[in-house]
């Protein structure tokens, strides 16, 4: 079997819906399809129960090679990217997933840890927005920069990168738009929306449940990306705070950003599994801590 046919195989076995599987290979259906029909007829069975036409399951058969095949997959995958990193003379790799935007204000950051640490790969990487920390607990990344606090036993909390103002993202025919700032009070005046699954304490952290005088911010919307968040906001059917580096990259005509000073500043710090901390984790948390944090 090609590694490439084992990819396809697991990536359908873990979707179970060829059309998905097909998004996320970049492939067609029909490719996807083919690839399956040649596995079984190599294997003498089949793989996947077609029954359901809305969605397929997994034979015996396919559970069992689904289980075989995924360590020997993810190890052959890992061999590989050794091997490539070992070609360009690198001995490890850092994984940093970030759920702020990688300004330019904390390269510094980045380079200085390449510039000590020249054996080793830096790898950065935009965090889902949904459920970020899985990837943390799963092992996929090693880093997570994010805001805080983190209220986990399971994580360690590093260093502070920076803190940053928050400003209240309403579309331009808000009737808040051509206010120079908006009171923390007034967020419970209008529906918010935020990510599915969140952790209370850190979703707390980020947009508090209640105002400081006790009135309760509702989310009426659950939002699975930012791209979604924003167009809630452009169409005007939510506001939503945000971190103020985001006006960097965020400027549009119909959208404004409002300073909210009583929110005060939101800060951003490193997070790492406990169990998981290395020598390159080590050294990423001081080169920070060496460096200070940005001042926007």
């Amino acid at each position: 079997m090609e590694v490439r046919d084992i990819e396809i195989f697991l990536t359908l076995a873990e979707e179970l819906h060829f059309g998905r599987a097909a998004a996320r290979l970049h492939l067609t259906q029909a490719r996807v399809s083919q690839v399956i029909c040649r596995q079984e007829r190599q294997l003498g069975g089949l793989l996947f129960d077609r029954s359901n036409r809305r969605r397929i399951h997994l034979t015996p058969l396919g559970r069992q090679l689904s289980a075989d095949l995924r360590p020997v997959y993810a190890n052959l995958r890992h061999s590989l990217e050794r091997a490539r990193m070992a070609a360009r003379g690198k001995t490890e790799r850092l994984r940093v997933s970030m759920m702020p935007f990688n300004v330019p204000e904390l390269h510094r950051f980045w380079q200085t840890f390449q510039a000590r640490h020249p054996q080793w790969e830096l790898q950065i990487r935009t965090a889902p927005y949904v459920d970020p920390f899985a990837r943390l607990r799963e092992g996929d990344v090693d880093v997570f920069v994010t805001w805080l606090p983190v209220d986990d036993s399971a994580f360690t909390v590093g260093p502070v990168l920076f803190h940053d103002r928050r400003v209240l993202a309403v579309s331009a025919a808000h009737e808040l738009a051509e206010h120079h700032d908006v009171p923390h009070e007034a967020l419970a005046d209008f529906p918010h929306a935020m990510a599915p699954d969140m952790p209370d304490f850190w979703e707390d952290g980020y947009l508090g449940f209640y105002t400081p005088r006790g009135k309760t911010i509702e989310r009426v919307q659950k939002v699975t990306n930012a791209d979604e968040l924003i167009g809630l906001v452009i169409t005007g059917e939510i506001v939503h705070p945000f971190p103020s580096h985001v006006t960097r990259y965020w400027s549009m005509s119909h959208v404004r950003f409002i300073p909210v000073p009583d929110m005060g500043t939101i800060p951003y710090g490193l997070v790492w599994r406990r169990d998981a901390e290395n020598e390159l984790i080590r050294a990423l948390a001081q080169t920070v801590r060496d460096l200070g944090p940005v001042r926007f």
